[in-house]
């Protein structure tokens, strides 16, 4: 999965953009909370880096999925 697919399942999950610096993209929670994804031209998210992301928003694998 790439970051666009990654900003566009919490896009769903209400998240909006707050702001970009560089090549990572900061989304404000309806609750708060910060998510930062890093967006590379195509590149595969490590499962590393996703199940972090997850962390930060609070979701769980399966509702991730959903999203998608």
């Amino acid at each position: 999965m790439t970051g666009k697919h990654t900003l566009a399942a919490l896009r769903r999950a209400g998240f909006v953009l707050d702001h970009v610096r560089g090549s990572h993209h900061y989304l404000r929670g309806p609750d708060g909370r910060l998510a930062t994804v890093p967006v590379h031209a195509g590149d595969t998210l490590k499962a590393k880096t996703v199940r972090s992301i997850l962390g930060q928003v609070g979701l769980t694998v399966e509702e991730f999925t959903a999203l998608l």
